[in-house]
């Protein structure tokens, strides 16, 4: 009889290194789950820092490359960063699964529906990193082949202890500030006559609003069960595990679809 778990094949995704098959395992987990041939399972104990590969080598933020987008060099630049993006938000997914899906702060009746969520989150950001590693290397070029930064993992560093506090974090800020910047990149790949590389970050776009959404759903949840208003608490765990301040301009159109209004992070600017 298998033995295996939604929460060990989460654990594998964490442990798996090689990025192609980081979101391989992530996919088959999802499945696996959705498909309803695993159970939950008991507890297992989250890395404090996911498997990385030797490349891209991490480097400060101010060190990775920028360059202009009407060159082929440029776009290979801003594909790399999604891409990075979309390595790590993979692992984000994951975490979150195996980190808090046994949290006492969820309700037993609601739990396999948290699960779901983020396993699904963690399905998107796989296939979302392998169609723009697949797009890189249409473009001649591959993920690793330029430095990055590791900022988004310090972020879930910080988060680590406190369900509430990745819920407004990693979604509601992190994620959110793609729904902000997105747009203008396409917009520029659709100037430099990229139409393959803007598609790609449609679809990325447009599924990182149900993402967004997802942490703001699963936020007032907690805010409920514990008695506080969500705004000002959003606005308290920013303030406290967030670095820096949130930068406008905001999407508000694309924030008020994933139902983040401005009273939540506009006090923050």
């Amino acid at each position: 009889m298998c033995d295996e778990t939604l929460l060990r094949l989460a654990l594998q995704v964490l442990e798996t290194a090689e990025p192609r098959a980081k979101a391989a395992a992530a996919r088959a987990a999802a499945r696996a789950w959705t498909g309803g041939t695993v159970p939950l399972g008991g507890p297992v104990e989250a890395p404090d820092r996911p498997a990385r590969p030797a490349e891209p080598v991490c480097v400060a933020p101010g060190k990775v490359p920028r360059r202009r987008l009407n060159t082929l060099a440029g776009r290979c630049a801003l594909m790399h960063a999604i891409a990075h993006i979309e390595f790590n938000a993979i692992d984000l997914a994951f975490d979150m699964v195996v980190r808090f899906a046994l949290d006492s702060a969820l309700d037993d009746a609601r739990r396999p529906e948290f699960v779901t969520d983020w396993i699904g989150v963690g399905d998107d950001e796989a296939r979302h990193f392998e169609m723009v590693a697949d797009r890189l290397e249409a473009m001649g070029s591959h993920y690793g082949a330029l430095p990055a930064h590791d900022g988004l993992w310090d972020s879930a560093r910080t988060t680590a202890g406190a369900l509430d506090a990745r819920l407004a974090v990693a979604p509601m800020v992190l994620e959110a500030r793609g729904l902000d910047v997105t747009p203008g990149m396409i917009e520029r790949l659709m100037s430099a006559g990229d139409r393959e590389s803007a598609g790609i970050l449609r679809i990325i776009y447009e599924e990182e609003v149900g993402h967004v959404a997802a942490g703001a759903r699963w936020f007032r949840y907690l805010c409920e069960k514990s008695g506080h208003e969500p705004a000002s608490h959003f606005q308290t765990l920013v303030t406290k595990y967030f670095r820096g301040r949130l930068k406008p301009p905001f999407n508000t159109d694309a924030r008020k679809r994933a139902d983040l209004p401005a009273n939540f992070y506009g006090p923050l600017v």
